[in-house]
């Protein structure tokens, strides 16, 4: 039989409940949220005149809830609209309408009694067949089991979710005593291609696999940070983005999740795991236990290892927790040795090498820390999990390390750890050693493009299994390398597919990422069939080199600023005008000039999770890469008979004048960057490559074409304009904006408007492209565009644009 989920239930609407119902709808999938009725009417409801009987009582709970985690912020959705797709109701009313859904998941609160009590009223309402899981985070699945139908335990396993839901890819799948095989491969599959996660099968052990290795990992900081007698500052700094970590790194960390929420996990395991070889490191240290005392629990109660304070000026200030005096001070700021020598080392997998030889105190934290993960994670095997990969997948999708465990081992050196681990009394499971003896040199391997494993039992290297989806870039770099340049790297991807990867510096797009363009494009035009724009960086493109741009400027080389311009301009059209399809796959931060490539590509492929958007205002200019003709002649695209034109035209106006920049790809289509129709939304980065590969080729086998220079973009002229510069007059006389904000935008209008045409005219794009060099060269010379180029220089950030 093949499964479908077209719809669910979710029970339980709190945090969890809601987040994981606003992520089927991002996925499309019809939803039903259940939560219990009140007992209580509210003073508000009194006031009313309302009963207990009335719905809008019945389901305060469950629309309350709701509408809090719509409202929160980052959003759990990824358009306004997808929430039309969650139906609510309540445990009494309208628990026999789960008898309509194809998956039922309980997230209740953490009691077992409770859940049972669920249970068996779901029990009563189920169809035969329908999957039910429950998204627990440690009671074991097998408890949860007992008691229930034969057809309830086929099909019932656990499903835990990672909070944010939207946001955090580890979804990992514990099965019962009874699950089917059918269940958990369906689900597997279901998590990576439709929730786009990363998807674990775990076993049942007490918090499964991300929050085991994560809380020891962070309970093991707890204890070693009085050991080293380091700051709170020091720890953060040094578990942060210098070994690929989220900026929050440990404290802000558990400030954000809540310190009550960690004891309470913590505690689950020390009394869940007696015989853990490392069971007394999950007892808090004192100094934890008097912060949860004084409610110290982070960002819910105000304060917790950082405090936000307001001085006597108005001014606002962040202090930080003295782990000694547990008395707030003033931040002290962290600086080691080693971790300046990692500064010119972009790739963090080759950093840590250097962070273990460390002389200084970084030094000792490192080797003490990764000594105790690394010991801690490979006698975790078979225990929790019989293959290593496992644990790195939890690790980087669960908690958002840009590396696993078993990975950092790998980059160090796995003989290389063994001596660390030796000289800071820890050992690893024997199953190690057994592998360096078969004289195998690491943990994972790459062959033919794919990634093996060592398989512990097999005592050989195994594929990791899945990776038939995806294209890794990592894997094919060096094989695959048909071009590169300092700023990009053009691999075949087979099939007669090239991708252009950027490799600059924050992927920023300069020279050199210009030139590896055209000759991507070059390449793909006499000997292959097609090209993708993609790669695996922490955003796709922030912007084009500042420096080139502001020393220009400064210089007042503004022959070899129109060149410069030009050349990126040209390389757009080549974007859009060569003789094979382009596809440009977008992700995270896509601004300015990413933007601007996305718009010229024949199709886009981005993932969900980008935040695109013409931003070049910010810095005092407009968008010169094609950025502002192309949003003229969308606008005009759009005109429709008897249509208000100029609205049309005033809304893509507004986009850049305001810098819009969408918080998901689906809202990048109401601002008409992303084209309905034509450009699709791929749920798993992991997927996107891959996908827009097969687009590529399909285009290609259709008997792509190349397009007709447009010659026909409606422009409104004086009419437009005028209107224009009344809004802007407008705006400035209400200190909206400042003069130097009016400056760009009537530039922009007159762009846009087509100039200062006495009628509706029919113009090029190379007419446009010429009015918009024109308007971004003047405002290069402008002495505010230069005062916010060189502070975007000195905070160490690539123009936006």
């Amino acid at each position: 039989m093949k499964r479908r989920i077209n719809k669910v239930a979710i029970i339980g609407s709190g945090i969890m409940g809601s987040g994981i119902a606003c992520h089927f709808a991002n996925i499309g999938v019809e939803v039903l949220l259940l939560d219990i009725v009140p007992r209580e009417l509210t003073e508000k409801e009194k006031k009313q005149g309302l009963t207990l009987e009335d719905k809008q009582v019945r389901n305060r709970i469950v629309n309350t809830a709701l509408q809090d985690a719509l409202k929160s912020k980052p959003s759990p959705i990824y358009h306004k609209d997808f929430a039309n797709r969650i139906k609510t109701g309540n445990l009494e009313d309208d628990i026999s309408k789960v008898s309509e859904v194809d998956w039922i998941m309980e997230v209740v609160v953490e009691r077992l009694d409770i859940k049972k009590q669920v249970f068996d009223n779901l029990e009563k309402h189920r169809k035969p067949g329908t999957l039910i899981t429950s998204n627990t985070s440690g009671i074991p699945i097998q408890q949860m089991n007992e008691g229930r139908s034969e057809d309830f335990q086929k099909h019932f396993c656990g499903t835990h979710f990672f909070n944010p839901p939207r946001y955090l890819r580890l979804f990992e799948i514990i099965p019962g005593p009874d699950t089917s095989e059918e269940v958990l491969e369906f689900l597997n599959e279901y998590g990576e291609k439709f929730l786009g996660k990363t998807s674990v099968v775990a076993k049942d052990t007490p918090a499964f696999i991300g929050n085991r290795i994560g809380t020891y990992s962070i309970m093991s900081l707890f204890h070693m940070v009085k050991e080293l007698d380091l700051t709170i500052e020091e720890v953060d700094k040094l578990t942060g983005p210098v070994i690929g970590r989220q900026k929050s790194a440990t404290f802000r960390t558990v400030d954000l999740v809540g310190l009550d929420t960690l004891k309470h996990v913590a505690e689950g395991l020390h009394k869940g795991v007696p015989t853990d070889e490392e069971h007394d490191l999950f007892a808090m240290p004192d100094y934890i236990n008097t912060m949860v005392e004084n409610e110290w629990f982070g960002s819910k109660s105000g304060q917790g290892f950082y405090k936000k304070i307001k001085n006597k000026d108005g001014s606002s200030e962040i202090q930080s927790l003295d782990l000694n005096t547990l008395e707030y001070r003033a931040q002290k700021k962290a600086n080691f040795a080693t971790l300046e020598l990692t500064k010119t080392i972009d790739k963090v997998s080759d950093r840590f090498k250097v962070l273990v030889d460390g002389k200084d105190k970084a030094g000792e934290f490192y080797r003490k820390n990764f000594a105790a993960i690394f010991a801690y994670a490979s006698k975790r095997i078979p225990e929790i999990t019989d293959e290593l990969y496992k644990i790195d997948d939890a690790m980087k999708a669960g908690y958002g390390w840009e590396h696993g465990p078993f990975e950092i081992w790998d980059a160090i050196g796995v003989k290389e750890g063994m001596e660390i681990m030796k000289a800071e009394g820890k050992e690893p499971a024997a199953w190690v050693n057994e592998m360096l003896e078969k004289e195998n040199k690491g943990f994972y391997t790459v062959k033919d493009g794919n990634t093996w494993y060592y398989d512990i039992p097999a005592k050989e290297y195994k594929k990791i299994p899945g990776q038939d989806a995806f294209i890794i870039l990592d894997n094919i770099r060096e094989s695959k390398k048909v071009f590169s340049n300092s700023g990009v790297v053009v691999e075949d991807l087979g099939d007669g597919i090239l991708n252009v990867e950027f490799r600059s510096k924050m992927n920023s797009i300069g020279g050199d990422v210009l030139d590896g363009l055209n000759k991507a494009i070059d390449l793909a035009e006499k000997e292959y069939q097609g090209l993708v724009v993609a790669n695996t960086g922490k955003n796709f493109s922030v912007g084009a080199n500042i420096g080139m741009i502001f020393m220009m400027a400064v210089e007042q080389e503004y022959d070899e600023l129109n060149m410069a311009i030009k050349y990126f301009q040209d390389t757009m059209m080549r974007m859009r005008y060569s003789s094979i399809p382009t596809v440009a796959a977008p992700h995270a931060m896509t601004l300015g000039g990413g933007c601007e490539l996305s718009l010229h590509a024949d199709k886009v492929v981005a993932a969900a999770e980008t935040y695109i958007g013409l931003v070049e205002f910010g810095v005092g200019v407009i968008p010169g890469g094609g950025g502002s003709k192309e949003m003229t002649l969308r606008a005009a695209d759009t005109f429709q008979k008897d249509d208000v034109e100029l609205n049309r035209l005033r809304e893509h106006f507004l986009t850049i004048g305001m810098a819009k920049v969408s918080t998901s790809a689906y809202e990048a289509y109401d601002l008409n960057i992303l084209q309905k129709g034509k450009d699709i939304v791929v749920i798993n980065p992991d997927r996107q490559l891959a996908i827009a590969k097969k687009h590529a080729l399909l285009m290609a086998e259709n008997g792509y074409t190349k397009p007709v220079k447009r010659t026909d973009i409606k422009v409104l002229g004086k009419q437009a304009l005028g209107a224009f510069l009344v809004g802007t007059d407008q705006m400035y006389a209400g200190k909206y904006i400042s003069e130097h904000d009016k400056k760009i935008a009537n530039k922009l209008a007159y762009v846009m408007a087509g100039g200062d045409l006495s009628e509706n005219s029919y113009v090029s794009e190379q007419y446009l492209l010429d009015l918009e060099r024109e308007a971004f060269l003047s405002l290069t010379g402008e002495r505010k565009t230069l005062e916010r180029l060189q502070h975007m220089l000195q905070k160490g950030k690539p123009l936006r644009n």
